[in-house]
């Protein structure tokens, strides 16, 4: 009997190595690394084996200019939302990981795609459900593909099989960490694993041009599991995100090889699936029946896409000791220095105070272009005096007080008139050039908070 060969292997960057570590040489982390019994040898040429395979192509260096590339037609899914954060659409052959915690409506947006996907054939594995439970949520949805297969299947030669007689235009996977392959004899869900079968069906997608959607796990942290490497592999990392007690879905992309990776996309969970928000402005706007101090309207860009959002702060006398400062969505440590900047350049005495900030819609933003948002809203708070529902903001604050200029102001201020506010505040060094007589909405150009301060409070 041949020596059963092992080798250690980090869980959490996949780094291997012939003996254990306390600590990874990769990553950095400690108590990371577990033995696991290597890749078995292999015959033939390989998992995957096309059907009329014969000798095995070799390939040759070719010179950049002699290599023929023709523009593939992206496949338009029905859904803008994922359109938009794929880069129009799905591209045939491409691999595509999307992770997102427990409950969030991973399988239920892959299982919409795929009864909506018209015209094609459809291939659903699902590693964690049968056949009757994925039924059973198809029924709830309005939307039906009678071209749509389901397959409750683990291993990934089984798979493979029945992908060979149903030839599927596009397969779904559900999920990575449930898979297995007869030639690595680890448990699923290991490195080895998610490794071996994730290159087999990229090999597969590569070499017969369907698209594979693959649904990971993730994370305590919220990082999708697995090595790292898992989304070197991929041409897509897709994150669902929300919080499963609100409606509200959020789809961002961050790595794509064929598009953009500052797309947003944004959806409704409802009984019926979920559902597309083609104006998100509107459902970040709180709809309130009085004018509230500390409340702030901000324009800001998620990718190619302008958004208004709600910034509430809260700023009271700290009593326990030192003063708090809570963040929720926006990044405390930029909290931290606009509080200083506000301190040191406006003469508000913020060390003695406890301050919360929340985004409203469950949000989470980091365009620099909400400093001028966050600075209205902390002012507002501490002078209990309320902005009027008719302004909103687009700037950035520098540290000497300074109102600076930001990126694709045009597209902040027409989401703006559209949505109806009458005015909106902006840096004067950021519409330089700008014809303003197009716009219905009055321009406020500021140079400093001092002169905010002095045109709003």
């Amino acid at each position: 009997m041949a020596k059963i060969k092992t080798s250690f292997f980090c869980q959490n960057c996949g780094a291997q190595s012939p003996k254990w570590l306390g600590k990874c040489h990769s990553c950095g982390q400690w108590n990371t690394y577990v033995e696991e019994i290597i890749q078995k040898e292999e015959s033939g040429n390989g998992p995957w084996k096309p059907s009329g395979s014969g000798t095995k192509k070799t390939n040759t260096p070719k010179k950049i200019k002699e290599v023929n590339y023709e523009e593939q037609a992206r496949w338009v899914t029905g859904d803008p939302e994922l359109d938009r954060v794929l880069g129009g659409g799905i591209v045939p052959g491409s691999l595509v990981l999307i992770g997102g915690e427990p409950g969030i409506g991973k399988s239920t947006l892959m299982l919409q795609i795929a009864l909506t996907l018209s015209g094609k054939t459809i291939l659903y594995v699902s590693g964690e459900e049968s056949e009757a439970q994925i039924k059973m949520r198809a029924d709830r949805m309005a939307v039906s593909n009678p071209d749509c297969y389901v397959l409750s299947e683990t291993n990934t030669q089984q798979i493979f099989q029945q992908v060979e007689l149903l030839k599927p235009d596009f397969l779904v996977i559900d999920s990575i960490q449930t898979l297995n392959s007869q030639y690595v004899e680890s448990a699923a869900g290991s490195v080895s694993q998610v490794r071996e079968c994730t290159a087999e069906l990229m090999k597969f997608a590569k070499e017969t041009g369907t698209p594979v959607f693959l649904i990971g796990h993730v994370t305590k942290e919220g990082s999708i599991a697995g090595p790292k490497v898992l989304e070197h592999m991929v041409d897509t990392v897709l994150q669902f995100e929300g919080d499963r007690h609100l409606t509200y879905r959020i789809l961002r992309t961050s790595k794509n090889r064929f598009g953009s990776t500052h797309e947003l996309g944004i959806y409704e969970m409802r009984v019926d699936g979920l559902r597309s928000v083609a104006n998100p402005s509107e459902i970040l706007l709180t709809q309130r029946e009085e004018v509230l101090n500390g409340v702030a309207i901000g324009a800001m860009l998620e990718g190619n896409r302008p958004l208004l959002i709600e910034i509430q702060s809260l700023v009271s006398p700290a009593t326990y000791g030192t003063p708090q400062r809570t963040s929720t969505g926006h990044d405390a440590k930029r909290l931290n220095m606009l509080l200083a900047v506000l301190e040191k350049r406006g003469g508000m005495r913020l060390g003695n105070q406890d301050v919360f900030l929340n985004v409203a819609g469950g949000m989470r933003v980091d365009d620099p272009g909400l400093d001028l948002a966050v600075c209205a809203s902390l002012i507002s708070s501490y002078e209990d005096t309320p902005v009027s529902e008719q302004i909103c903001f687009a700037g950035e604050v520098g540290l000497g007080g300074e109102v600076r200029a930001v990126s694709r102001i045009e597209n902040r201020i027409s989401e703006a008139e559209k949505l109806g506010f009458k005015k909106i505040v902006v840096s004067k060094y950021a519409v330089k050039g700008l014809d303003l007589s197009k716009f219905k909405i009055k321009v406020i150009q500021v140079s400093k908070l001092e002169e905010m301060y002095q045109l709003i409070f």
